[in-house]
């Protein structure tokens, strides 16, 4: 009983204190309100500048995903066509000369699959660092925004204290 008691004597304090009216603001001078229009100038400047950044870097990355995956299909067919010619010599090698034409087409195949490997992982790596250079860039401009709203604050407040 005395918990609940307490739990309502609590909240009926918590009531009274929010329910005060708010301290009565103050006119805005002339000096906060060119400052709060400058600063309103500054920080969407500073937004549109980033939306920019932010556009532009999802652009690099879209074609460098393009650019990517066509390199992959470029290298999946490379890879494809060496090991279709390499299986038809050995196809249409004679009777005795049959088994080192086998060997010698799975061993181009693994030197085909090797290279297109490689090929795809170099276009994947250029596809990650174009990521990882749109993500640096984006951040940077958010930075820069902040850099702006904060500068922008602090010009109002100034202005208010004079």
């Amino acid at each position: 009983m005395n918990k609940l008691l307490a739990t309502l004597l609590a909240t009926l304090f918590v009531g009274a204190v929010s329910a005060q009216a708010p301290a009565p603001v103050a006119p805005a001078t002339p000096a906060v309100v060119k400052a709060e229009a400058k600063a309103d100038k500054s920080v969407a400047a500073a937004v549109k500048s980033e939306a920019k950044v932010d556009a532009k870097a999802d652009e690099q990355v879209q074609k460098a995903q393009v650019k990517a995956a066509a390199k992959t299909t470029k290298a999946h067919a490379w890879r494809a066509n060496a090991k279709a010619k390499a299986n038809a010599k050995a196809a249409s090698a004679d009777a005795a000369d049959k088994t080192q034409a086998t060997a010698k087409a799975e061993k181009t195949g693994l030197k085909a699959d090797a290279a297109a490997d490689k090929y795809i992982l170099k276009a994947n790596a250029k596809l990650d660092t174009t990521k990882v250079d749109a993500a640096a860039d984006k951040a940077a401009a958010k930075i820069e925004t902040n850099a702006v709203k904060a500068e922008a604050k602090a010009d109002v407040k100034a202005a208010d204290s004079k």
